[in-house]
């Protein structure tokens, strides 16, 4: 066991080194199994159906909270985070605002590449052993995950926050059949601050750490596919695509560094445009602004329904 635990322990040490070597932020471990006290947030979260048209939350409820139904054989969870925050600001100045983490490119395959490469050499000092990796890309409750290895607290936005970085980052896991010594969970700092509920011009922060996601400005410019509801209509303030109007007020974000992925460099053409050239956007101006960014996921028509709501707003007004 004591020669067990001195591997485990060797291991732990090594992946948390590597982590920071390959620039990721934070790296937290936990052991594989079922989330038990999640369980019934989730299924109630999915009975008061505030998550929307995102019918595919529904899907996998067992792997969810079990990541060994997810990856066979798996013993440990590897939470790590990645800076996003930018160097720059695109300018909110006569145009339409975009979500930071958007502002570059795709971080699903920025992050994922990132994990792949550090996974490689992971095995190359330990031998091989089984894994998945995912970036906000399979049915894997991140967040708790994370929470779970001491990364962060949960806020009342339903953001991970930490003290040293705040929230601007992604979470990525590494689930594998290593057995690794397991972290603890952090506490939690938000206190009597309600700053972020207070912001949320749509009320989607309808309690602590529960998010109607039906009513958010993100979901809504994102996830939706439909028409946007009406009563969005006067409280988008200018979002085309996401929303980062409750981690721009947690006052933990003041502590946000700007990340030194030249990957995550602000897109050069979205510093440029104005509203009147957003109303004028084409199929083809999207797809070459938009090739490798996340804002590919709402799709040219998805965007230009965003701009026209928007427009209608100003037109009321």
């Amino acid at each position: 066991m004591e020669i067990l635990n001195a591997g485990a322990e060797k291991y732990s040490q090594l992946i948390k080194s590597k982590a920071e070597q390959f620039g990721f932020q934070s790296c937290g471990i936990s052991k594989a199994g079922f989330l038990e006290e999640d369980a019934p947030n989730l299924e109630k979260w999915l009975k008061n159906n505030f998550h929307g048209e995102m019918k595919y939350m529904e899907n996998h409820f067992d792997k969810r909270l079990d990541p060994r139904l997810l990856v066979e054989g798996s013993k440990s969870v590897i939470s790590l985070s990645y800076n996003y925050f930018p160097k720059e600001k695109i300018s909110a100045l006569e145009n339409y605002k975009i979500s930071k983490y958007a502002y570059a490119e795709d971080y699903h395959e920025v992050v994922k590449e990132i994990l792949r490469e550090m996974v490689s050499e992971l095995q190359q000092e330990i031998g091989e052993f089984g894994f998945r990796v995912f970036v906000d890309s399979a049915p894997v409750l991140e967040r708790s995950w994370a929470r779970k290895s001491g990364i962060g607290w949960v806020g009342k936005n339903a953001n991970l926050i930490t003290k040293q970085n705040g929230s601007f980052y992604f979470l990525a896991e590494i689930i594998c059949d290593l057995e690794l010594i397991p972290d603890h969970a952090t506490t939690d700092h938000c206190g009597t601050c309600r700053k972020c509920i207070d912001a949320c011009p749509t009320d989607a922060i309808v309690s602590d750490k529960i998010i109607d996601g039906s009513r958010c400005i993100s979901y809504a410019t994102i996830e939706l596919k439909s028409e946007i509801p009406d009563h969005f209509q006067d409280r988008m303030e200018d979002w085309m695509f996401g929303c980062d109007i409750c981690q721009d007020v947690c006052p933990w974000n003041r502590f946000s560094s700007p990340n030194l992925q030249s990957r995550f460099a602000p897109n050069e053409s979205l510093k440029n445009f104005k509203k009147e050239e957003w109303k004028e956007i084409t199929q083809e101006i999207f797809s070459e602004i938009f090739r490798k960014s996340p804002v590919k996921r709402t799709k040219f028509a998805g965007l230009k329904r965003n701009i026209e709501f928007l427009e209608r707003s100003l037109d009321k007004l």
